[in-house]
C-alpha cells in the first residue's frame, strides 16, 4: 500500500514538473537560417498552440501563423511557432508577433556568416505531433557560446518551494496541535 502513495506522488510531481518545464521561459542560442508564415489547421494537437490570435473569431479553426526556422550551435534544426498568446495562457501577454517576425527576418544568416541570436521560448518540439515551441523574443548575442542565466526562473521556483513549504509546516503543525490530539481523544479506550 506504502508503494502506491509513493506512486502517486511521483506522477503528481512528475505531471508539475512537465507543467513547469513546458510553461516557463526557456533560452536557446541559435542562427535564424528563414522566416515564413503557414497556414494551420488545427486538430489533435491543438491544445498546443494559442487558443486564437488577439482580435480573431472565437471558433477559428485554421489561421495564418509565423514560424522562425534555425539552426542550433550543434548543427541541428529548430522550428519555432511565432503566435500571440494575449491574455492566455501561458501569462506572457504576447501581442508582438508581426514586430517579432521582422526582428527574426532581420536576424537572418548564412552558415559563412552566423549571427547568433538568443531566442526566448516556452514549450516542447516533437516532430511527429507538429509541436513547435512559441517564441516569445529574440535578440542577438555575441557568439555561440554566449550564457544566460535564467533568473526569472530561478527566483519563481524559489519562491514556489518556499510557498510550498511554508503551508506544508503548517499544516503538520496544525494536524500535530489540533487534529491528532482530538483523534487520540476519540480513540481513547478503544484497544
Amino acid at each position: 500500500m506504502i508503494y502506491v502513495k509513493y506512486l502517486i506522488w511521483g506522477i503528481f510531481w512528475l505531471l508539475v514538473a512537465a507543467f513547469f518545464h513546458y510553461t516557463l521561459p526557456q533560452h536557446d542560442i541559435v542562427r535564424v537560417s528563414d522566416t515564413y508564415e503557414k497556414r494551420v489547421d488545427f486538430g489533435e494537437n491543438s491544445i498546443f498552440w494559442a487558443n486564437q490570435g488577439t482580435g480573431e473569431l472565437e471558433g477559428t479553426v485554421n489561421r495564418d501563423v509565423f514560424f522562425i526556422q534555425t539552426v542550433q550551435t550543434n548543427g541541428r534544426v529548430m522550428v519555432y511557432r511565432n503566435e500571440d498568446t494575449g491574455w492566455g495562457w501561458p501569462p506572457y501577454f504576447k501581442f508582438d508577433t508581426a514586430n517579432l517576425q521582422a526582428e527574426a527576418s532581420d536576424l537572418k544568416s548564412t552558415s559563412s556568416a552566423p549571427k547568433w541570436v538568443a531566442i526566448k521560448h516556452y514549450g516542447w518540439r516533437n516532430e511527429f505531433l507538429s509541436i513547435y515551441p512559441n517564441a516569445i523574443s529574440v535578440r542577438a548575442v555575441p557568439g555561440p557560446d554566449a550564457r544566460i542565466i535564467p533568473w526569472f526562473n530561478i527566483v519563481l521556483l524559489t519562491v514556489l518551494f518556499a510557498v510550498f513549504w511554508a503551508i506544508r509546516v503548517r499544516w503538520k503543525r496544525f494536524r500535530k496541535n489540533r487534529i491528532n490530539p482530538v483523534i487520540d481523544e476519540w480513540t481513547d479506550g478503544w484497544g
